[in-house]
Formats: C-alpha cells, structure tokens, sequence
C-alpha cells in the first residue's frame, strides 16, 4: 500500500511535536519527578462539596518507580481520536477532519482510506473512534464513530461499519448502523467510544450535547442523548438490553455526560469514564437500567462557577461514581493493562488526560479505587490509550501535529 508521506520511523519523544534523541522519564523518580505526583494539593473547583465514601476522590499517589522510554511511531497526525490494533501489527488511526489511516510498525503512514462517509467536523465534532473484533482476519471489518450530518445545521453521533480492502485503500460495502436520536445543533458533547462485549454486543457511549436543553435529555429515556447504549454490531438494539418502562431498547444506562473513555475491565464488565465541567469527572461501572445522576447530580460545577442545577451531589435512585476529580484531568480513552512490559501495572485502568495533560493509572481493588499515579504530566494532551500485543503502551497525543507513541519501560 503505497504511503502518501515518507516513514518517520520511530524515535524518541520529549514533548508537544519536539522529538529529540532522549528519553522521557516517568514519575516519580528524582528532581522533577519529586513534584510529579503532587496532583491532590491542587484546589478543588467546587470546594464546598464532600465524596460519598472514603477513597471516591484523591486517592493516595502510588509510590511507582517505573520509567517511561516513549518512543513516537508516526507524526503529523491531524487532530488523532481513536485507535484499533490489527493482527498484521498495524494500527488503524482516525483524524478528526475526517481521515481513517493506517500506521506500519516502522511509522509509514497510509493515504487515507476511501469510502467512508462525510462528517460534521466543526467543534469537537469528526471522526471519532475505531474498533475491530476478533475475526478481523477472516472478515477485514471495522466499525467507526463520527457526527454525522443530519441537515439543518443538526448532527448526531452515529456508528457506521464496512469491509476494509484487501490492500488497505478503501471501505467498501459501508453502512451506518446507529444513529442518535434526536440530532442536535450543536457542536459538542459527541461521546463516541465504541467497546465490544464478551457477547458480540456493541456499547456506543453518547455526550449531552452540551447545551442547556439537551443537557437535560440525558434523563429522558426517550432520547439517546447522555447514555451508555448497547447494539447489534449488525443495526438495532443488542439482546439482552434492560427493559426499561418507556426506553429506547438500545439504552444500557443513562445520566451520562460525555463519555469519552470506555473499556470492559478484568472483571469482563464495562467501565467509563465521563467528563465533568469544572470538577466531577466521573469513572462508572455502568450497570444495565440504572441511571447515574447528569444533570440532577454532580460533583462538579458550572464553567461560570454557579452550581449544576441545585449543587446536589448525590440523591436517592442515581449511582454515585466509583471514582471523581475534581479538578479535572479531562479523561479521553482507557485501557485495562494486562501486559508483561509493565508487571506492577496489571489489573491497572490507564487513561487519557487532556487538559490534565498525563496518563493517569489508576490502582484498583475490585470497584474501588486504592491509588493514583501520572506520568508524562505536561508533556502533551493524550486523547487514546492501548495496550500493543507485546505489552507496550500505546498512546494518541491530541493535536493538530499529532503522533502515536510507543511507550515501553526505560534502560
């Protein structure tokens, strides 16, 4: 497959497109790491609020001495979102303008793929997220999330699936099998994590879509709108979806604000992580039927200060979150580690962070949080996370110089 840009062959990364020949070292270590881990003194946005529980925010930082060689695959990534591993040891990548390419293991990076549909790529709208099953190898077939424009000036997010050529340069046979309902005119809040299940299902995860009036829809079941769904990969609603009185049947749980990672965990359930406002990023283990709180209740607050609708945090008949922020990390893209490069690592959630700028791990004992570590903090916006067959960590730096970086432990 011929690449419309030379291989930039992998090499060392230091920070927001400086690539030089060094290595970038993790925290906590000596000097700067000293103040690497230094996150639970930063002030909380909404000071007047409490957690629900012992450890729900600010865990202990994990006294971890592992050090980080990064190492950058491909560069010149336009504005990278979502990412999928394919047996050949290429990675599928999406660019937010609307590109889907593919990434050797040397960094040659492919012309984008043809034949996929038009996108709404205005605000934080695009191509969205990627994802294969395993049988990629016998069916060459890829799901993908994007805004989709619906007219009107109204989008939505929706999930379209095709066959991907046998050379890599097209998608044919390309159908849309989900669209959210109602679209919207807006340019925010898309969620759009996509996560297999044990069964085959497809979760899709939805944002609020920012403005007041939708906002309040992530409590209307009628609406997709704020919701963690679950689908046929084929189109419709999975089997086994709750019977909610009045809900759309793809609806798995709701009171969502824009979830933006997504990841089934060791213990084979689905796990999420949402953006909050100023404060109350949320990680979940979204249960079928059951309702989690936006707009009604949050640990955050308005950008302007003023509190979320009453300023409750919590209320009778909606889940509080394993786990919060406040202030955010800005969560994008999360993974489980259950590699080999990273043996203290096992059994870990890493996430993306973007205005938090870090790769957040997160210690885990069943559905509480015992620690928190980050590592690269201020070194970019990291929008995806992956774990390599071989154990390394795989990361998207969000920019419009963007690059997939490798990340093994350093020398």
């Amino acid at each position: 497959m011929p690449p419309t840009r030379p291989a930039h062959g992998p090499r060392p990364f230091l920070a927001l497109g400086l690539f030089l020949a060094l290595d970038l070292l993790a925290a906590p270590l000596t000097g700067r790491a000293a103040t690497a881990q230094d996150f639970n003194a930063e002030a909380p946005n909404a000071a007047g609020q409490r957690p629900a529980f012992q450890g729900q925010t600010r865990a202990a930082a994990i006294a971890d001495d592992v050090g980080l060689r990064a190492t950058v695959i491909a560069s010149g990534l336009d504005t990278p979102w979502g990412m999928a591993h394919l047996p050949d040891g290429r990675w599928l990548v999406t660019e937010r303008p609307g590109r889907l390419r593919l990434i050797g293991t040397d960094g040659t990076l492919s012309s984008p793929v043809a034949g996929l549909p038009a996108v709404d790529a205005s605000g934080q709208g695009g191509l969205l997220d990627v994802a294969v099953r395993g049988d990629f190898g016998a069916t060459r077939r890829v799901w993908w999330s994007f805004s989709e424009p619906r007219g009107e000036g109204r989008n939505s997010t929706s999930v379209a699936t095709g066959t991907l050529s046998a050379d890599g340069t097209a998608m044919t046979g390309v159908r849309v099998v989900f669209r959210q309902e109602p679209a919207w005119a807006s340019t925010y809040h898309f969620g759009s994590r996509l996560v297999f299940d044990g069964t085959g299902a497809l979760f899709v995860t939805t944002g609020d879509r920012s403005r007041p009036e939708p906002r309040q829809l992530a409590q209307d079941l009628s609406t997709h709108i704020g919701k963690v769904l679950r689908i046929d990969p084929e189109g419709g609603p999975a089997a086994g979806n709750p019977a909610i009185p009045g809900a759309r049947p793809e609806i798995w749980s709701y009171g969502h604000r824009n979830i933006q990672a997504a990841a089934i965990g060791p213990d084979g359930a689905l796990w999420t992580v949402e953006h909050g406002a100023r404060g109350g990023d949320e990680l979940n283990r979204p249960e079928a039927g059951k309702n989690y709180g936006w707009p009604v209740i949050t640990y955050g607050q308005e950008y302007s200060g003023r509190p979320i609708g009453q300023g409750l945090t919590a209320q009778p008949g909606m889940e509080q979150p394993v786990y919060y922020w406040d202030p955010v990390i800005a969560p994008s893209g999360l993974v489980f580690y259950d590699g080999d490069m990273f043996p203290g690592w096992r059994g870990s959630a890493l996430i993306g962070g973007l205005s938090g700028m870090a790769l957040v791990r997160l210690e885990l004992d069943g559905a509480r949080v015992t620690g928190e570590a980050r590592y690269l903090r201020d070194e970019a916006r990291i929008r995806d996370v992956a774990v390599a067959p071989d154990g390394a960590v795989m990361i998207l730096t969000d920019s419009d110089d963007g690059a997939l970086i490798r990340l093994t432990p350093a020398p």
